[in-house]
């Protein structure tokens, strides 16, 4: 299995993904996955200058995603998947990415969502989603940096009185 960790983050691509998780994780590719994002040159461009040195990134479309994971292009590789959103995730699991395990990291309050952790918001279809990604069997856990504790889908539902 190639993605070593997946991880929620609306910011993709910043600080502490590209330092302390690079610690934690050793990655050889840091992959962005966003529709958006993949259409955006100059995004794209400033965001390769920010990896660490000895690693790759892609920045890229789902569709090609589930494409180079189906064919194995990724298989020797550590990857350190990223996307903005639960449905993402949702989305390339169903058509066969092996995730091994979600990291929520920062998610925006916004209008719609409920505050689950100081740097988590959630709608109910994202809710719905990082549930489902659970249901799975693919562990869900609330952790902005390696240094702090991990809180499971369900500590966090508990914590702020959800279902």
């Amino acid at each position: 299995m190639p993605v070593v960790l997946a991880r929620i983050d609306q910011r993709l691509i910043h600080g502490v993904t590209v330092n302390q998780w690079n610690g934690e994780l050793r990655p050889k590719r840091y992959m962005v996955v966003d529709d958006v994002v993949s259409q955006d040159e100059m995004v794209k461009a400033s965001m390769r200058m920010s990896k660490p040195a000895g690693t790759g990134m892609s920045i890229i479309n789902h569709e090609k995603a589930i494409n180079n994971f189906n064919n194995g292009n990724y298989d020797s590789q550590r990857v350190f998947l990223i996307v903005k959103e639960p449905s993402m995730l949702l989305t390339l699991v169903k058509t066969g990415v092996e995730i091994p395990e979600v990291n929520v990291g920062v998610i925006f309050e916004d209008a719609g969502r409920r505050t689950y952790t100081k740097r988590v918001a959630l709608n109910d279809d994202e809710l719905r989603d990082l549930k489902e990604l659970s249901s799975m069997g693919i562990p869900v856990k609330f952790q902005y940096t390696p240094e702090e504790d991990a809180l499971t889908l369900e500590t966090v539902i508990k914590r702020v009185g959800g279902n």
